[in-house]
């Protein structure tokens, strides 16, 4: 089982944070962090239930983790393994997650795919999601998988759709002329950008687009 404390800060003020596998007895904070971090327009029947957390949980626990802040679930990542083939990046996350209950879960997949993440706003400017995407990066070296992968909302395209396409879109935010809350987070992150999807989400902001984003195992070469 996972299970790691870390000192966060709040300017300069050291706030220390729990990362852990999160269990049965923290549905009710982790459903809690959903409906904080995804408002409307996010789809609220995305939201998690406690049939798809018990999948999680029994399906691949090593990808259910939680943030923990003085006694207080303060964010959660969630991932599966699937067998991803390079050739063919086109999906939706509703395929590939079987609609967040994870029961496509591959028990021997190449890759780790980022179910969700989310912070709740309470706890946000702490740097808790790049925590969370951290340790999630140690999971994937601990069951020696070959890369993480997720695909990354781009909820600045929208506003600028009549002008660009949704690839070059993504190529402005890698070359920096142009800062997407989700798509930059990720390349802080250390993501780097696959393709992009369509169809991926319904999510208006984003024209239902996504960036596939991947990590790769530093230990697992070509």
């Amino acid at each position: 089982m996972y299970r790691k404390k870390v000192f966060l800060f709040k300017k300069d003020k050291p706030v220390e944070a729990v990362i852990r596998n999160y269990t049965k007895s923290d549905f009710p904070g982790l459903i809690r962090v959903q409906q904080e971090s995804f408002p409307p327009p996010f789809p609220s029947d995305l939201w998690w239930n406690e049939e798809q957390l018990t999948n999680h949980i029994t399906l691949f626990p090593e990808g259910a983790l939680c943030v923990e802040i003085e006694g207080e679930i303060a964010g959660s990542i969630t991932g599966m393994r699937m067998n991803f083939n390079r050739k063919n990046i086109e999906h939706s996350w509703a395929e590939v997650t079987d609609e967040g209950y994870i029961k496509t879960h591959a028990p021997k997949g190449n890759a780790l795919y980022i179910v969700d993440i989310g912070v709740s706003p309470e706890y946000r400017g702490l740097g808790l999601g790049k925590a969370l995407m951290q340790s999630m990066y140690e999971v994937v070296i601990q069951l020696k998988i070959e890369m993480l992968l997720g695909g990354g909302r781009m909820p600045g395209y929208g506003k600028v759709a009549d002008k660009m396409t949704a690839s070059q879109y993504l190529d402005a935010v890698v070359n920096g002329e142009i800062f997407d809350n989700v798509i930059s987070f990720l390349l802080r992150c250390g993501r780097l950008p696959v393709g992009v999807i369509p169809d991926y989400l319904e999510d208006e902001e984003s024209r239902n687009y996504a960036a596939l984003m991947e990590w790769r195992n530093p230990f697992c070469h070509d």
